[in-house]
């Protein structure tokens, strides 16, 4: 599918802020850990859950998604992974997530290697170093281009992160859940899909103290067999996705259910670069845990920020908002450095919007220098490998007079849900062709 693109138009509507990719596949791959009825709510119909849906379908586990978005996972007996969907897998970097569900289901087994966005070397360190104290030994092939998973004796433990790497604690959540007995995880990622999948586990029956912080205590179970409902909470990705677009184009728009915990330090900075936005009341998302709040997004004249953006684990500015802030530094006056430290190359990928008319300066494979404001211009762009850098190429081409073409969004649509048709709701000209 490609996307082609008319600009330069004022946007203006109400937008709402979907339930989040990250925390919707963390908690599919709960789901096989519990030999109940597991229903999960208002799923995502993006491609990322499709893959796992594909996964987990070819090892006997039976699915069934009804059209509110709901779905109901119950267990085989017995898991076989001898006619795992191995294509499937592949195209997923959240198939890593399975490694500590199928540790307790099967013991020894491999799994394929994941895929997913390409940004650079994105190493399973911290995974393999954290379930290894559980008793989970992790190995690659890279012949086979597959992991090997040895499960010992499972046993609660003390569990140092290398990395404050999400999935990597969701892993190690994943395998404590049900070890009986007590597993301390410190210097643990506190990110929206983390604390999602320990509300989730919470409902499974394991208790999990200190929630939101960076040292979660986790009393696992011998077993979990129940009715569980676990509701994703909305993407604070998605929601910085919409005010990046009004920012960048000048328009005002308003994002509905926008998880604030995880947008206030980003909303603080785009203050700095002159954003205008106004608050309505807080609201509980659906999990009974998440704050969200509805923000509008006003026409503001920016400037660049006097010091660099990067981005930090939580509390700090989000990895996957940093992005977004490429295309508001274009039409920002003065000069915006943005330094992408976690990523081997994923600035490489923002450079794209110099064949927009941006003007940027690629400093390191991790900095970038842009220099605003620019009047930006059509043109036909294949979409990087990558999502977030594919969708604020999107974002630039809204902004860009003419008509542009975005060509191949898988990668947008491992993430989003109609995107192109939400975006036409705000009056963007936006039209999927093959």
């Amino acid at each position: 599918m490609n996307y082609k693109v008319i600009g330069g138009k004022k946007l203006s509507g109400v937008v709402r802020t979907n339930v989040s990719k990250n925390s919707a596949v963390a908690m599919l791959a709960a789901s096989l850990l519990n030999r109940g009825e597991t229903i999960l709510k208002r799923m995502p119909r993006i491609e990322e859950v499709r893959r796992l849906i594909e996964v987990m379908k070819s090892l006997g586990v039976k699915i069934v998604w009804d059209e509110s978005g709901d779905m109901r996972i119950t267990l085989p007996e017995k898991i076989d992974l001898s006619n795992i969907d191995r294509a499937a897998a592949e195209r997923t970097r959240a198939i890593n997530l399975f490694i500590a569900p199928l540790a307790h289901l099967i013991g020894n087994f491999e799994l394929p290697a994941p895929g997913g966005c390409d940004l650079g070397k994105r190493s399973l360190g911290a995974h393999i170093d954290a379930l290894a104290k559980l008793g989970i030994e992790i190995t690659g092939n890279e012949e086979a281009h597959t992991y090997s998973v040895r499960t010992g004796t499972l046993r609660p433990a003390e569990v140092i992160m290398v990395e404050a790497s999400d999935t990597g604690v969701e892993n190690a959540l994943l395998a404590a859940a049900k070890i009986p007995g007590t597993t301390t995880i410190k210097f643990a990622s506190a990110n929206y899909m983390v604390q999602d999948l320990c509300v989730f586990l919470q409902h499974c029956g394991v208790q999990i103290d200190g929630l939101g912080t960076t040292t979660l205590v986790v009393h696992g179970l011998s077993d979990i067999n129940a009715e569980v409902h676990g509701h994703p909470s909305e993407d604070p990705i998605e929601s910085m996705f919409f005010v990046s677009l009004a920012a960048t184009t000048g328009s005002e728009i308003t994002i509905e259910r926008c998880p604030m915990d995880f947008l206030e330090l980003e909303l603080f900075m785009l203050e700095h670069m002159g954003l205008r936005h106004s608050r309505g009341e807080a609201y509980a998302s659906e999990n009974g845990h998440t704050v969200l709040r509805d923000i509008t997004v006003h026409p503001s004249e920016l400037v660049a920020p006097a010091e660099k953006i990067a981005p930090r684990p939580y509390p700090g500015i989000n990895i996957d908002n940093l992005p977004y802030f490429v295309p508001i530094a274009t039409q920002a006056r003065g000069r915006t450095l943005i330094h992408d430290w976690v990523y081997e190359g994923r600035a490489i990928h923002y450079m794209e919007m110099k064949k927009l008319g941006a003007d940027m300066l690629l400093a390191d494979p991790h900095r970038i220098f842009i220099n605003g404001p620019t009047p930006l211009h059509a043109a036909d762009i294949k979409a990087p490998p990558a999502l977030r850098p594919a969708t604020l190429l999107l974002i630039g081409m809204l902004a860009a007079e003419g008509e542009s073409t975005l060509l191949d969004v898988y990668p947008i649509n491992r993430g989003y849900e109609n995107l192109h048709e939400r975006l036409k709701k705000l009056g963007a000209s936006v039209e999927a062709v093959e």
